[in-house]
């Protein structure tokens, strides 16, 4: 099994317990900025669950390292490195893996709630970032990490993979060209909660699990196996349903083929219904309608049928997995579209880790960059904020701020449990 060689499980757990006063300062260190086109750029993997797994097998031949808190998942991501003829440090504790000057850039698969601060510390190390979507917990983060990222000068690559896929591209690229004349709505269908089991009472965590690093900078509660794992998605101090979830993917598109990825909406308003026995905290059943400064509106809702419909003068496009339909169909007919806006977001690339590779090489912003990603985030997280206030709420994307609504505005952030600080 895989273990944290730079420390003993013993003294980690100590660490832990005594919170891991040191804080999460370090110096910024720079690796090698630029890559020859045959050298390998070696990777660091930090959380290795599910989707975690899947991120791993992407980059199997280059990965060096990677950290879990858990130590059945951790000897997973060790064993699946190894067998696959390379060789694998495994950590416990993230700062270890960003610690090592060999790695030259990381893959954070976490619960949201440390996407920030692990993103923000991989680039003050030196790391490129590949960090899975929702890019924050909240909107402030998003543009500290921004700010990180550019300061730092890394190239942050964001998970939302659809942006690297054929008919999203394609559809984005036929709306922006001016397919479907102008643009009215565009409804962006999520799946219900798929929360996970029964519920179960507040239990001691299991051995293989260190709870107080799994919650991190997150609020101290009991250890309840209904809230890790999977079914983080769906409690407010880690993550934000479904809206953050696959809201995160839905919307990213809208804010693309809008021609919106450095600004967002001005209006939002908020409807959501909730699990009766408060088996999960986040809505069952949502409803974020997003009205921009021209008039277009988005509708993200809860629907069977997931996927993004732009409807404009001249007809609809309807894209969703590996499909892309129109009504009429000849809008389709035009076989390599005109692309409206800025060509290089709308680039031709198939490959969502290959596009970070190849960037982390040319030193050009991502498909998914940092800034875009924040913003997509953002019309997730205002969503839930209109819903939980129970009111619309009036945005400027330019200064980042909730218009005239000081509750609301308590809401773009909130505190680090300490010793953690972003």
């Amino acid at each position: 099994m895989g273990s944290d060689r730079g420390v003993s499980r013993r003294r980690f757990f100590q660490g832990a317990a005594a919170g891991l006063a040191a804080g999460i300062g370090a110096p910024y260190v720079l690796p090698r900025s630029a890559f020859g086109a045959n050298e390998r750029v070696l990777t660091g993997h930090i959380g290795v669950g599910s989707h975690g797994m899947t991120n791993l097998n992407a980059h199997l031949s280059r990965a060096i390292a990677v950290c879990d808190v858990d130590t059945t998942r951790l000897a997973r991501a060790v064993d699946a490195v190894t067998r696959a003829g390379g060789t694998c440090e495994g950590y416990g504790d993230f700062r270890r893996l960003l610690d090592r000057k060999d790695v030259d850039a990381v893959v954070v698969s976490t619960p949201d709630h440390w996407h920030a601060l692990m993103t923000v510390r991989a680039c003050e190390a030196g790391k490129d970032v590949y960090c899975e979507k929702p890019l924050t917990l909240t909107i402030a983060e998003g543009r500290r990490v921004v700010e990180v990222a550019r300061r730092t000068q890394r190239i942050v690559q964001t998970g939302s993979q659809q942006r690297s896929a054929p008919n999203f591209r394609r559809a984005c690229g036929l709306v922006r060209a001016g397919r479907l004349g102008r643009i009215q709505r565009v409804l962006a269908g999520i799946p219900g909660v798929n929360f996970r089991g029964p519920a179960v009472p507040d239990s001691a965590p299991p051995p293989e699990l260190d709870y107080g690093l799994w919650l991190g900078p997150a609020a101290l509660r009991p250890y309840n196996a209904n809230r890790v794992h999977y079914n983080f998605r769906f409690f407010w101090d880690y993550s934000g349903g479904q809206l953050t979830n696959w809201g995160a993917h839905q919307n990213d598109i809208a804010q693309w083929g809008l021609g919106m990825d450095t600004s967002g909406p001005v209006e939002i308003r908020g409807e959501a219904t909730y699990d009766e026995t408060r088996l999960y905290e986040v809505p069952k059943w949502c409803e974020a309608t997003y009205t921009y400064a021209n008039g277009v509106t988005l509708v993200c809702r809860t629907d069977p049928r997931v996927g993004i419909t732009f409807e404009g003068a001249n007809g609809r496009l309807v894209v969703a997995g590996g499909t892309l339909t129109s009504e009429p169909p000849d809008l389709l007919g035009l076989q390599k579209e005109t692309l409206g806006g800025d060509p290089a977001r709308l680039r031709p690339g198939d490959d969502h880790h290959g596009n970070w590779l190849e960037c982390i090489r040319s030193r050009k912003l991502p498909v998914c960059d940092v800034e875009i990603g924040h913003r997509s985030a953002t019309v997730c997280h205002l969503g839930n904020i209109a819903m939980r206030c129970g009111r619309a709420v009036r945005w400027d994307p330019a200064r980042e701020q909730i218009v005239g609504d000081d509750e609301a505005n308590r809401m773009l952030s909130r505190p680090c449990r300490e010793p953690w600080r972003l």
